[in-house]
C-alpha cells in the first residue's frame, strides 16, 4: 500500500495553495465564464479545469508526459488546438449578449469548455512533471502519489478559481442592467479568452 509521509504532504499543501492563489490562465478563464454566463457556469468551468488537471497528473504519473516533453510537434499540435478553441469561445462571447438568459450556456457546456481548455494546454503537464516529482517518494507507488498530489492541486484550484469566477459574475450581474453594459461585459469576456489564446500561441516549450 502506498503511503505518503505526513510531513511531505504537510509541505505540499501550502505550496499547492500558493500556486492555486497565483492568478493564471485557469483563474482568468473562470472569470471570463463568470462574466459571460454567471456563477454556476464559473463553478462548472472550474470543475472541468480541475478534472483536466487530474488527467494531466495521471498522464505524468504513467510516464507518458515525457512524450510531450520530447516531441515538439506533439506539443505544438495540442497547443494550436487550444488556441483555436479559445478564439472560438471569444467569438461566441461577442455574438452572445452577456448574461442574457436565452444565450447563457448550460453548466455542462461550461464544464466541457473548462476541460478542453485545460487539456489543450500542454504546458500544464510539463509543469506537473517539474513540480510534483519533488514530493514523490520513488520507493513507493509513484502513480498513486501523483494522483494524491494532483487531487490536492485540483481541489484547491476548483475552489479558488470557481470563487474568482463567482465574484466576477456577481459584479457582472450588478452592472448588466442596460444593453450597453451587457455588450461591454461580452467584450470583456471575449478579450479574456483572446488574451489566453495569444498567451498560449506565444508559449515556448521550455
Amino acid at each position: 500500500m502506498t503511503m505518503i509521509d505526513p510531513w511531505v504532504l504537510l509541505a505540499f499543501v501550502p505550496a499547492a495553495l500558493a500556486l492555486n492563489l497565483t492568478p493564471g490562465a485557469d483563474m482568468l478563464f473562470c472569470i471570463g465564464q463568470g462574466l459571460r454566463s454567471g456563477p454556476r457556469a464559473a463553478m462548472a468551468a472550474s470543475g472541468g479545469i480541475a478534472l483536466g488537471a487530474l488527467v494531466h497528473v495521471s498522464i505524468a504519473g504513467l510516464g507518458l508526459g515525457a512524450l510531450v516533453a520530447s516531441m515538439p510537434w506533439l506539443f505544438d499540435v495540442i497547443r494550436w488546438i487550444g488556441v483555436a478553441y479559445l478564439l472560438w469561445l471569444a467569438w461566441g462571447s461577442l455574438r452572445a449578449r452577456a448574461l442574457d438568459a436565452s444565450s447563457v450556456p448550460r453548466t455542462s457546456r461550461a464544464f466541457r469548455d473548462g476541460l478542453i481548455v485545460n487539456l489543450t494546454n500542454p504546458k500544464v503537464i510539463l509543469f506537473v512533471l517539474a513540480f510534483v516529482p519533488q514530493f514523490v517518494d520513488p520507493t513507493q507507488g509513484i502513480f498513486v502519489q501523483f494522483l494524491i498530489f494532483g487531487s490536492v492541486l485540483g481541489v484547491g484550484g476548483y475552489i479558488i478559481n470557481g470563487l474568482a469566477g463567482v465574484f466576477a459574475s456577481g459584479m457582472g450581474r450588478r452592472m448588466a442592467g442596460s444593453p450597453g453594459v451587457a455588450r461591454i461585459l461580452g467584450y470583456a469576456s471575449a478579450s479574456i479568452f483572446t488574451a489566453l489564446a495569444i498567451r498560449l500561441a506565444l508559449m515556448e516549450r521550455a
